[in-house]
């Protein structure tokens, strides 16, 4: 056997580690064990997710029916944000395209552009199939002779979603060790851990480290002292109540963000329950007011007590030092607006089985996989901003402050370029967010371009018109022959934990 691997913490950033090495190195490169302690719980509000998932579970070659019964999933084609411009406002980040090319280069929306121009007012979702099955509660996986299939995601449990990776993990070899880690060993000269011993005086040796242990950072921060960058100058909110409440039969099949005074309520329909959550800024409410707010906009039963989280959104300064590796929280958190903490995870974890340490753990792995984290979690940093800074509203402190603060400098040229021609700035590509994610989040935020790309012209107007219609019709025509979110599931991958709820 090769290296000894300890992950330290489980929760979905340890088990989702597990389970994607277990499968990576078939009990072959590497021996793979897991602390986590009973006594130490773990944050679990990660329920919504974003399409990439399906390449982790491609990945694991996971059975996705019974990984949807096993969490209790439902699918999602979007999200839906509510009163963020504006009081009254809504508008629909879909997955997926909106449209079809047109005119060889020119994008969609350029067309959709003109057409606002010659005065027709129809929403840009109309043109998306994933927005219009969304909003009929509508979903199918379709056949496999669809050429357009429906893009989309899951919500799940993610404490069964944990327990379920566990017992993946588990038969494909990876140790779990119950206990609570009461100090870390380093090498007297490099600094490297060596290994950790528990409360009932247990020592796990081991020459790579994942850390798993969220916000505490035991190994990364407690232990190496890496330093962390906050961005609370861009991104005030610092706080999030969450609980569930009781479903209400209806399985929309979207995410709902609702913008409140002091930030923002995250609404997630489960096949057993809703998630549901407040993300706000403790400088403008509190924690009391806070978990009123939530309770009295819920739309079932609170089915337990409101439960808090602190957090400071930012990024370590290096996600790998020496022979640790941060994973989830420990390397950074950015709140959950656009469901991209499960994705992180999931980037790291690959993005390391393409930088896997040798015995000498070279320094040009470690450098590129800190260079790529960086870019990384700045890109996902500049989207969640967009939706705080591109607004209208004047309603309370919260908004005037982030409507009118100094943002990043990419953002900002993103900003520009699309305001005055509609194109979105390509750079960083390669990551979560490309154009069919930042037009419909643009022009949803009342960002309209001064005037559309030329070369919309190239096309007689009359024909352009009618080629529009056809794919809003085509739109309409494949959502209604579908059965709805929840005859779907129920003919298909029903929960038994959903029966027992």
């Amino acid at each position: 056997m090769g290296m000894k691997i300890v992950i330290v913490g489980g929760g979905t950033a340890g088990w989702m580690s597990a389970a994607l090495l277990a499968r990576a190195c078939r009990g072959r490169v590497a021996d793979i064990e897991l602390i986590e302690s009973a006594e130490i719980g773990t944050v679990g509000v990660g329920e919504a997710t974003v399409p990439p998932i399906q390449v982790y579970n491609h990945y694991l070659d996971l059975d996705i029916r019974e990984f949807i019964q096993k969490t209790a999933a439902t699918f999602k084609l979007g999200i839906e944000f509510k009163d963020w411009t504006h009081i009254g406002h809504r508008y629909f980040h879909q997955f997926g395209p909106i449209g079809v090319e047109l005119q060889g280069g020119v994008a969609f929306h350029q067309f959709w552009l003109k057409m606002r121009q010659m005065g027709e007012t129809i929403p840009l979702e109309e043109f998306s199939p994933n927005a219009v099955a969304a909003y009929t509660g509508k979903f199918t996986l379709g056949k496999g002779d669809d050429p357009n299939p429906l893009a989309y995601a899951y919500h799940f449990d993610a404490s069964l979603y944990a327990l379920y990776l566990r017992d993946y993990a588990e038969k494909r070899g990876v140790k779990r060790q119950e206990g609570k880690i009461v100090s870390v060993q380093q090498h007297p000269e490099t600094g490297f851990v060596t290994g950790l011993t528990l409360a009932d005086g247990r020592e796990i040796k081991g020459d790579f480290f994942l850390d798993c242990s969220g916000f505490r950072g035991l190994l990364i921060e407690e232990t190496l002292k890496t330093g962390y960058e906050e961005w609370g100058q861009w991104l005030p909110c610092d706080r999030a109540v969450a609980v569930p409440s009781a479903g209400t039969g209806r399985l929309e099949p979207y995410t709902r963000s609702t913008a409140r005074a002091a930030g923002w309520q995250w609404h997630i329909p489960l096949q057993h329950r809703t998630g549901n959550g407040y993300v706000y800024s403790s400088s403008h409410i509190s924690d009391e007011q806070a978990a009123e707010t939530l309770l009295a906009n819920l739309e079932g039963k609170p089915l337990a007590d409101p439960r808090f989280l602190k957090f400071t959104t930012g990024r370590r300064k290096k996600a790998w030092n020496k022979n640790v590796v941060a994973i989830g929280l420990s390397a950074g958190f950015i709140e959950p607006l656009e469901s991209t903490s499960i994705h992180l995870i999931q980037t790291s974890l690959f993005r390391l089985l393409g930088l896997m340490p040798l015995p000498d753990f070279d320094q040009t792995s470690e450098d590129e996989f800190n260079r790529l984290c960086r870019i990384e979690m700045e890109h996902v940093r500049d989207f969640i901003i967009l939706h705080y800074h591109a607004v209208e509203r004047t309603d309370s402190d919260l908004w005037n402050h982030v409507r009118t603060m100094k943002i990043p400098e990419g953002l900002q040229y993103r900003i520009d370029m699309f305001r005055n021609r509609g194109r979105v700035a390509r750079f960083n590509e390669q990551f979560l967010f490309v154009e069919g994610n930042w037009v419909p989040v643009m022009l949803g935020q009342n960002i309209i371009p001064r005037q559309y790309d030329p070369l919309v012209d190239a096309v007689e107007w009359s024909e352009s018109r009618r080629i529009l219609e056809n794919i809003r019709t085509v739109c309409r025509e494949k959502v209604a022959g579908m059965p709805t979110q929840e005859d779907f599931i129920a003919r298909h991958c029903a929960s038994p934990v959903a029966a027992m709820a």
